[in-house]
């Protein structure tokens, strides 16, 4: 039994499986200290002249690369040839084939991305109907993290080919305030009224140009829209204070806010 064993373990592992075995492990140890190596120069030069999403995609490429040819390698120590399992996984092969053929794209997508700069981590985008804040920029995909705190994953292409909306590419923004007042109102004293609104609100931009003007006769009362400046991080503060302010100084002036009404006419 013994000797059975013995004859088996050498029947098994051969001078030249042995020598493969430790030339794999070699270079493995080789392939694993250069990546150490590369991942610290990198770090140490590229962290603070690169933008926080850039730095990751490429660490993650560098990552991604040096586990392909550290699998290609290994391959080829034991004379396998990559071509030849493909061939031999039939329509598997061609499945992995398109799936490679789409990743390439998102990748060379991704790289776009980065060189256009039209959105950066932390930004509020549209895109299709998705809306929310860029949680991360992928080698293959942007993840999107949405107000009602679900995440969206989009590919690359996807954000390349379709029309992109980011709301906090510029710093300010316009923000459009609709507001009725009564058909019996004043309107030349309610839009001068309203043109003194910003005055009033701290959080909008000062130096900036805001305006009031009449919008058309609605159902209930006459349209009026006032145009103000802010900036994006004070988008939800300031709304809060434009409307107070409106309310105040048309309740100070007597300014009606109409209301939907419905009249019914009842015939006996």
């Amino acid at each position: 039994m013994e000797n059975s064993l013995i004859k088996l373990i050498k029947e098994t592992f051969t001078p030249k499986l042995i020598s493969n075995i430790i030339s794999v492990v070699v270079g493995l140890v080789i392939f694993i200290l250069l990546y150490l190596l590369i991942s610290m120069i990198y770090k140490k030069f590229a962290k603070e002249k690169l933008k926080a999403q850039t730095f990751k995609l490429i660490a993650k490429i560098l990552k991604y690369s040096f586990f392909v040819l550290a699998v290609i390698y290994v391959l080829g120590i034991f004379n396998i040839k990559i071509t030849a399992l493909l061939g031999a996984a039939g329509i598997a092969g061609v499945a992995i084939g398109f799936a490679a053929q789409t990743s390439f794209s998102n990748i060379i997508s991704g790289f776009f991305i980065l060189s256009e700069k039209s959105l950066k981590i932390g930004d509020y985008i549209t895109i299709k109907d998705v809306s929310g804040t860029v949680d991360s920029i992928d080698m293959l995909s942007v993840k999107i993290k949405t107000p009602d705190n679900q995440m969206v994953r989009v590919p690359n292409e996807t954000i390349i080919k379709e029309n992109l909306q980011n709301t906090s590419f510029y710093p300010t923004r316009r923000l459009n305030v609709n507001v009725s007042i009564s058909y019996d109102d004043d309107m030349e004293k309610a839009l001068e009224v309203l043109s003194k609104v910003p005055d009033k609100c701290p959080c909008l931009i000062k130096d900036s140009e805001s305006f009031a003007y009449y919008d058309g006769f609605g159902n209930s009362g006459i349209n009026l829209v006032l145009s103000v400046f802010l900036n994006n991080s004070d988008l939800i503060t300031a709304k809060n204070q434009v409307y107070i302010e409106i309310k105040k100084a048309f309740d100070q002036a007597n300014i009606q806010i109409p209301f939907a009404q419905l009249c019914v006419k009842v015939n006996q």
